[in-house]
């Protein structure tokens, strides 16, 4: 199911909430709903999907409670390597066996394993779990809020990427308390600014891009069509990405839950590390706190910090996707982040504006990697970019991308809205729900665009 969806929004979302809250007196009876409602959100797509998240998740609470009782690591160990296996049967094996095919001149078959949905994420947030239980730092929940911890349909296909520790103890809280109104409106605001981000710009810079990009896998682009088409892509990506986390804090607040922090207006950024410190913020501390520290960090000296750095950003890029143009792009940004460090050691700062340019620089050029078909698109595109292939050509859609440039910002982000906004504010609600109608008539007009990130 989508959240962009006449369906979602006037028939899911509604029932969902008038359920939970008529169960909200019980606590066992309200987590159950919300349980049900994820299955059935799940399932959408194809019920069979089902069944992989269920079984990760009793087989990690499983070996969770097996070493509880027995003391033995080996059943934490156990569950992280299981659930690296369902990643890398589901997401890597094809890229895997055509690597080796490649490498060893032989033609393996390829079984095309079908990607479950959200894949990634639920893996992710149970390593996490497993992890925090080897350090000590994760209680045994019972079943029901655990599975729910990571079932939780706002979160599950696409994050953010949401720890134990920050939902679990939620599930407690009688979502009746102080505040209600309040919270279920500033959620529907934020789901509301992220439904339109997502149809009325993300949708629409795809419109353009994604024929420019087609284009370039057949030829060399002109240097207003690579323009076109690098500034469309990372103004779609960030959109679209932070619509879907937008609704899917919204959504979350509606029943009193508050999801983390994903974004916060990352193309502002000065240098590297702050736009990791803006973009996909769960995933960033999560690379942070499971491979970059655990590796090294930057407390062993300078040959540790920069192969902590370089490992842990070349595996964020290959959990992006199953490609090496994926894995380049981590490691583009793991030298960004060690250059980035090096250049503060030498205690000459930029200006603010000049240190913007070079960091949106490189962050294009690692989004060209991010997005091309393959590597000979992608240095032709990047050969474009620079007059290489010629200087003709124009820039399309001027005015969409001067309005979605805009919207990335100077909108604020979830938690800024969360934060901000203490009382209600009339006008603002007004606006909303004016906005909400609008985006609720386009989404009519034809088939909803899936999210980009669902293919991560």
């Amino acid at each position: 199911m989508l959240f962009q969806t006449q369906f979602y929004v006037l028939v899911f979302l509604p029932a969902v909430a008038v359920l939970y809250y008529a169960a909200a007196g019980s606590m066992r009876a309200r987590q159950w709903v919300l349980i049900g409602a994820s299955l059935v959100f799940y399932a959408w797509w194809d019920v069979r999907f089902v069944i992989l998240p269920v079984a990760q998740i009793a087989v990690t609470w499983l070996l969770a409670l097996l070493h509880e009782r027995t003391g033995r690591r080996a059943a934490l160990v156990a569950g992280v390597v299981l659930n690296l296996l369902s990643l890398a049967v589901f997401k890597y094996l094809d890229f895997l066996l055509g690597s080796v095919s490649a490498v060893f001149g032989v033609s393996l078959p390829l079984p095309s394993v079908i990607l479950p949905i959200g894949i990634s994420f639920f893996s992710f947030q149970l390593i996490s779990y497993l992890v925090d239980r080897m350090r000590g730092e994760a209680p045994i929940y019972p079943f029901r809020p655990f599975a729910l911890f990571v079932l939780l349909y706002p979160h599950l296909i696409a994050g953010p990427i949401v720890r134990h520790n920050e939902l679990v103890p939620q599930f407690a809280l009688d979502p009746r308390r102080e505040g209600l109104w309040r919270r279920i409106g500033t959620g529907l605001v934020i789901f509301t600014m992220g439904f339109a981000k997502k149809v009325l710009l993300a949708d629409r810079l795809g419109v353009m891009v994604d024929p420019l990009f087609a284009d370039a896998r057949m030829h060399a682009l002109d240097l207003g069509s690579a323009w076109s088409a690098v500034l469309g892509f990372s103004l779609q990506l960030f959109l679209d990405f932070s619509a879907y986390t937008e609704m899917a804090i919204g959504s979350a607040l509606v029943f009193g839950l508050v999801l983390p922090e994903n974004f916060r207006r990352p193309y502002l950024a000065t240098d590297i590390r702050d736009f990791w410190r803006r973009w996909h913020i769960s995933l960033s501390k999560f690379i942070r706190d499971y491979l970059y520290i655990p590796l090294g960090g930057s407390r062993h000296g300078t040959a540790r910090y920069v192969f902590a750095t370089l490992t842990a950003m070349g595996l964020c890029g290959l959990w992006h996707g199953a490609g090496w143009t994926f894995v380049i792009w981590g490691l583009w940004h793991g030298v960004g982040l060690v250059l980035c460090r090096g250049w503060e050691q030498l205690r000459v700062p930029l200006p603010s504006a000049l240190g913007w340019l070079i960091t949106m620089l490189f962050v294009l050029i690692g989004w060209v990697m991010f997005r091309a078909a393959n590597f000979s698109v992608a240095t032709s595109l990047i050969a474009s970019l620079s007059g290489w292939n010629g200087t003709g050509g124009s820039i399309q859609e001027l005015n969409l991308l001067a309005v979605a440039a805009l919207a990335s910002a100077a909108l604020p982000s979830a938690h800024e809205i969360i934060d901000g906004l203490k009382k209600p504010i009339p006008a603002l609600a007004i606006g909303a729900a004016v906005l909400a109608v609008c985006c609720l008539l386009e989404v009519g007009q034809g088939a909803p665009v899936q999210f980009i990130y669902f293919q991560f």
